[in-house]
């Protein structure tokens, strides 16, 4: 089955810090954009961060801007997001999903989706 596999999710306090991990399962990540996506009860997916395959551009939600990285590890299939800074906003489910090539598209051309990982930001 062609899907990735999310993980790294826990209840952190608001300031700290977490690295979300999203291995590539059935494939491999050359030639696809990943995108890093959440979701919480009640309200549509919304796309946190993306990095493009070949050059790499990466591009974020304003909301998570200076506060989010996404990096890519081609040897080890895996995608990151390390999230600094979090704030209670930051909680929901976070998933990966995959396009060819480019990160432009809405949710619905990547694919590819995983189960996601549960981040909880709370005293």
């Amino acid at each position: 089955q062609l899907q990735f596999v999310e993980s790294g999710g826990a209840l952190v306090q608001p300031g700290g810090s977490l690295r979300l991990s999203c291995a590539a399962s059935g494939f491999t990540l050359g030639g696809y954009a990943v995108g890093w996506f959440r979701q919480v009860p009640g309200k549509e997916r919304e796309r946190v961060a993306c990095i493009t395959s070949g050059f790499r551009t990466t591009n974020y939600a304003d909301s998570v801007k200076g506060r989010f990285t996404i990096s890519r590890n081609g040897a080890k299939n895996t995608v990151y997001l390390q999230m600094n800074s979090l704030k209670p906003g930051d909680t929901a489910v976070y998933f990966c999903a995959r396009k060819q090539s480019y990160c432009s598209g809405s949710t619905t051309d990547f694919a590819s989706w995983g189960q996601g990982t549960q981040v909880t930001v709370s005293s």
